[in-house]
C-alpha cells in the first residue's frame, strides 16, 4: 500500500498540480496530501545550516499569501546559502557583482507560481542588524519577498519598493505562530 501511495504522490508531483481537483480526489488521507504539498517546496542548503523552519507551516503560509494575489503554488525551491555562494550566483546568472539577500528565478505560469529562490543567510543576518529587526522576522520577510516576486510584484521601478514593502508587511501579519521548529 505504501508504494502505491508513493506512486500516486509522485505522479501528482510530476503534473505539478495542473489538475489539483484530480489530486485532491485520489488522496486517501490528509497525511498523503501533506506529503504532496511538502514535495512542492524544497529546502536546500549551501555552506550554511538549515534554518529551523517547519516546511509544512511555511507551505501553508506561502499558499495563503499566493492566494491573496490570485495564484496557486507549484514547485518552489529555497536554497539557503552564505554570502560567497550568492555572490557567485549573482555574477554567474545576472552579471551583478554585489551581495544581495535573495535572487529569485521565476518559472511561473499564469496562475501558478514556481521558482528557485537563493537566500543568503549572511545578508539576512546583516540586514536584520542594520534595520534593527529580529533575525527570524527578516528571514521570513525575505522568504516571502521571493514569493511576491513570483506573484508579479516588482521592487525596482519608481514607487514599486513601497508597494513590495506593503505586501511583505501584509504577508508577515499572516505568519502562523508555529512556523519555527523549537
Amino acid at each position: 500500500m505504501k508504494w502505491l501511495i508513493f506512486v500516486i504522490v509522485k505522479l501528482c508531483a510530476e503534473i505539478l498540480l495542473s489538475e489539483q481537483r484530480f489530486c485532491q480526489q485520489i488522496f486517501i488521507t490528509e497525511l498523503e496530501a501533506k506529503i504532496f504539498w511538502l514535495m512542492q517546496i524544497s529546502f536546500i542548503t549551501e555552506n550554511v545550516p538549515l534554518p529551523p523552519l517547519r516546511r509544512e507551516v511555511v507551505a501553508q503560509w506561502i499558499a495563503a499569501v499566493a492566494a491573496t494575489h490570485g495564484k496557486r503554488v507549484g514547485a518552489l525551491a529555497y536554497i539557503f546559502c552564505d554570502d560567497p555562494y550568492i555572490l557567485q550566483t549573482n555574477r554567474q546568472y545576472l552579471q551583478h557583482d554585489y551581495f544581495t539577500d535573495i535572487i529569485t528565478f521565476d518559472y511561473s505560469k499564469p496562475q501558478r507560481i514556481a521558482g528557485d529562490m537563493v537566500i543568503s543567510l549572511d545578508t539576512v543576518r546583516s540586514n536584520a542588524a542594520l534595520f534593527g529587526k529580529p533575525y527570524d522576522t527578516e528571514l521570513l520577510r525575505v522568504v516571502i519577498h521571493g514569493v511576491l516576486h513570483l506573484c508579479g510584484i516588482n521592487d525596482k521601478g519608481p514607487g514599486e519598493r513601497e508597494i513590495m514593502e506593503e505586501f511583505e508587511n501584509k504577508a508577515l501579519a499572516m505568519v502562523p505562530t508555529n512556523i519555527f521548529s523549537v
